[in-house]
């Protein structure tokens, strides 16, 4: 099965000040995001990790990906190229790109870390789950006060972001990537989870 997720800044000690400030501790917050990971993902799915794995982590990425269930592939993120010097690429990833195109049954993913206005076949997209075409990307966190937030509010039901913040700190399927993201979103009446009621 396909799962997908970003934004993990597995190591980013910045981060807890920043946006998660449910966790006390970068080690709390690494420990809790495997933890998610491992419970949730099958030594045979295929985890898309769409950017910013890790960041200024004074742990090598090893020592997070060895850990970690599943067949990993990368999409490139702005926080990547740091960890990527150090690290076997090709020992933990089965694919690494700065974008993918995957086609699932009727259904086409973009997969890229930021968001974009256009993507394959955007133009004609609707928000359905008996087809389409869908844009899988990070990079926003779950900020609901910047430009791309609104703009995908308004004008891109079909972009759907799968940071981690978004996502319960763990891959998704895309079933579970849609509903959260209807209610990262506010399309559903269902409230939006803190992080404290992990």
């Amino acid at each position: 099965m396909d799962k997908y997720t970003s934004d993990l800044h597995l190591g980013h000690k910045n981060i807890i000040k920043m946006s998660r400030t449910g966790f006390t501790s970068i080690e709390e917050m690494d420990d809790y995001i495997i933890k998610q990971w491992n419970e949730h993902v099958d030594a045979d799915d295929d985890v898309w990790i769409c950017g910013d794995f890790s960041y200024r982590a004074e742990l090598g990425a090893d020592h997070y990906l060895k850990q970690m269930k599943g067949r990993k592939h990368l999409i490139i993120g702005n926080h990547d190229t740091m960890w990527m010097q150090n690290c076997k690429l090709e020992k933990y990833f089965e694919s690494v790109s700065h974008m993918e195109i995957l086609k699932r049954d009727k259904k086409t993913f973009t997969l890229c870390h930021y968001p974009l206005m256009e993507w394959t076949g955007s133009r004609y997209a609707k928000h359905s789950l008996e087809g389409s075409t869908w844009l899988i990307h990070g990079h926003i966190h779950a900020s609901r006060t910047n430009d791309a937030y609104k703009y995908i509010l308004d004008k891109l039901p079909c972009a759907l972001n799968c940071t981690v913040d978004v996502n319960d700190y763990r891959p998704v399927s895309f079933e579970e990537l849609l509903k959260n993201n209807d209610r990262f979103y506010g399309r559903t009446d269902i409230d939006w989870p803190s992080v404290d009621s992990r």
